[in-house]
């Protein structure tokens, strides 16, 4: 299964100068937040393939306009083609607004999901905005990692953590590809390929989305409740 995952800058090639047949080769289409709707709405209707998606810190119009045609899995579990998916955007909190969350904020949200992680059997790739702490963040305030994500891998050993945030550009020295413990950490910054093996499934379920668990919260932010209030 190939999969194309994205996250924080829009790809020229994938958008400005797209050309047909660019998203062929892929099965799913992965993002880690703060990128536009309307880009994420591009990509699932050229590519015609699923697209799942967590929300970064700048994704703040998501909450009245979110992507058309995509799955938005943050603070959820689903299935696809055999794999376990784990969704959990945001990041650490550093200024007021939506999807920013403290470490004990982030951990209620993980054990929320604990008892869906263990009817599945754990998980296979999880997908995040913000990196796990010490593995591949930065020092300032606004781009640390969550230390929750380093006890997910430790208690679960997924396959990878997919994530955005700290864009590549900000350090090309900093590599994209970290291993902690058994679990490969991919900093997906604009856009990276990853390719897994097929699972077997039934004809049914091949390509579907399958839903194992959901908990979404309501906006931490009042100028969005409002707003959202004001539609209805």
């Amino acid at each position: 299964m190939r999969i194309l995952a994205v996250s924080d800058e829009e790809c020229e090639a994938l958008w400005d100068y797209y050309q047909p047949g660019r998203l062929d080769d892929y099965d799913l289409i992965l993002s880690c937040g703060d990128l536009k709707a309307s880009y994420l709405a591009f990509l699932v209707t050229m590519g015609n393939k699923p697209l799942l998606y967590v929300p970064g810190n700048h994704d703040k119009g998501y909450l009245t306009q979110p992507p058309d045609g995509c799955v938005d899995i943050d603070c959820g579990l689903v299935t696809f083609n055999g794999y376990r998916i784990l969704g959990l955007g945001g990041c650490l909190r550093y200024n007021p607004g939506p999807y920013q969350y403290t470490e004990e904020q982030m951990n209620r949200r993980l054990n929320k999901l604990r008892f869906a992680l263990w009817r599945a059997g754990g998980v296979d790739i999880v997908i995040t905005h913000a990196p796990p702490k010490g593995v591949g963040d930065r020092e300032d305030p606004a781009h640390r990692g969550f230390e929750t994500f380093l006890e997910l891998i430790d208690k679960y050993s997924p396959m990878y953590l997919l994530h955005g945030h700290v864009h590549a550009r900000y350090d090309i020295q900093n590599p994209r590809e970290r291993r902690y413990r058994t679990t490969q950490v991919i900093n997906v910054s604009e856009r990276y390929v990853l390719e897994v093996p097929d699972r077997e499934v039934a004809p049914k379920d091949r390509n579907q989305v399958k839903w194992l668990c959901r908990h979404k919260e309501p906006p931490d932010d009042e100028e969005v409740r409002q707003r959202m209030f004001n539609r209805f």
